[in-house]
């Protein structure tokens, strides 16, 4: 239980670090509030959670541990992970860099929204968490695992993406910067990627997936797609 929770915190910890690098190098100063603000949410968000994990489910925790390409098993999915990463991080470069050239202005306003949608985002991942004890960060399934339909569930197939796409949208504006937006598409396309290819392997595995997308027929935008 102690190793568990040091490695998740210790691995959270470790991707604060990169984040921040990430955007004060390029940023060129420390003297970067939005950064500050943002590094701030993103801990205590997924903190949260972690804790939440710590004290209500290890066994999810454990299975949230070994994320990236080194814990897929399947090698499309070890492809779209590792293209994943550097998506991620392109995001809060060009954020980074704008905030630095002053490429665009960014209201404080806009900027608040962009940090309501990242702890949003959160929230989503978090009730995910607490309604599907499977949502390992691997495609895989457990041979206890069912469907769940129930919760966030209910409105899309695909929550924790969900969640992700909203706090991935609320970044760039929360760090200062339009031109970030379109940073996003790579990463956009790569969940979409990603949740198709998990559909396939779910309709194929998991008894009862297949009925279960046929109920809910959003993947990951109520009503839209």
């Amino acid at each position: 239980m102690a190793n568990l929770s040091q490695k998740a915190f210790g691995g959270l910890v470790f991707l604060v670090i990169i984040l921040g690098c990430s955007l004060f190098l390029p940023a060129g100063t420390i003297h970067y509030w939005q950064a500050w603000v943002y590094l701030a949410i993103f801990f205590i968000s997924a903190g949260g959670i972690t804790f939440y994990l710590m004290r209500k489910d290890t066994a999810l925790l454990q299975r949230r541990i070994n994320a990236g390409p080194s814990g897929e098993k399947e090698k499309t999915q070890k492809i779209i992970q590792s293209i994943a990463q550097f998506a991620f991080l392109a995001i809060f470069l060009v954020s980074a860099f704008d905030h630095r050239f002053k490429w665009s202005h960014v209201s404080q306003v806009a900027v608040i929204i962009g940090e309501i949608l990242v702890a949003t985002g959160f929230f989503i991942v978090f009730l995910v968490f607490k309604e599907n004890t499977y949502t390992s960060a691997t495609i895989e399934v457990d041979t206890e695992q069912k469907v769940i339909s129930t919760g966030p569930y209910a409105l899309v197939r695909h929550p924790m993406y969900s969640g992700a796409l909203l706090m991935l949208m609320g970044t760039p504006l929360a760090l200062d910067s339009w031109w970030g937006l379109p940073a996003l598409i790579p990463i956009i396309a790569v969940i979409v990627w990603r949740l198709l290819d998990e559909e396939k392997f779910l309709s194929a595995n998991l008894p009862g997936y297949t009925e279960y997308c046929k109920k809910v027929r959003s993947r990951l935008i109520p009503g839209i797609f």
